[in-house]
């Protein structure tokens, strides 16, 4: 099936790590390279290119990954090569690509993943219910990110039920597995197959 003809699809981009090592390189005060500079001034760096080079590989995979294959409901389609593209921002909730990284919006970042936590739960589930509101019947979600646990699943999955998907292939891969599936997935325009979270979820032992 032709991607203009598939049901609409928004993904959703699990996010960076703020604790390695390449954390710590854009964040640092004396860093030149661009995408420091641009975190440190007023108008801040554009989350995907914060977290794409805080993670490397994985999220790089993810937002060519998306970028390729999203095709977004119209309340989503505004023109631009990131439509139909969310990525998980804990503390805030959703948000486009192009939504700016700041010093103080990364102190809101490090809010702890913690289903427990209600500043990490409550934006979540609340965009998550927003958005189901704005997408057609046929649409569906796609998560790019953990499926192992419930960090983000539990949140996401009673609001959209089984209308929520993930790839089949990220069950029991790393994260350097998944960006370089998803980069080359990206690169020969081969989509996924996906699979509702009645899959299994881990690598069966053998």
């Amino acid at each position: 099936m032709g991607i203009e003809n598939r049901a609409p699809t928004v993904f959703l981009l699990s996010p960076a790590s703020l604790t390695g090592v390449r954390a710590g390189q854009l964040t640092s005060p004396r860093a030149g390279f661009e995408a420091a500079v641009r975190y440190r001034s007023a108008e801040g760096v554009p989350i995907a290119d914060a977290f794409s080079f805080m993670s490397s590989l994985y999220f790089r995979g993810k937002m060519a990954y998306a970028r390729r294959f999203a095709t977004p409901p119209p309340a989503l389609a505004a023109g631009t090569e990131d439509d139909g593209i969310l990525v998980i921002a804990p503390g805030v909730g959703l948000v486009p690509p192009d939504w700016r990284l700041t010093r103080e919006r990364l102190a809101t970042l490090r809010t702890p993943v913690d289903l427990k936590n209600p500043d990490y739960c409550e934006p979540l589930s609340a965009h998550a219910r927003q958005l189901r509101e704005v997408m057609p019947e046929p649409a569906r979600v796609v998560l790019l990110g953990s499926v192992a646990t419930g960090k983000y699943l539990d949140l996401l999955a009673p609001v959209f039920g089984d209308r929520l998907l993930f790839p089949r292939d990220f069950a029991g891969a790393g994260d350097m597995q998944r960006g370089a599936m998803m980069l080359r997935a990206a690169r020969e325009g081969r989509e996924l197959d996906y699979v509702t979270l009645d899959a299994p979820r881990r690598r069966a032992r053998s």
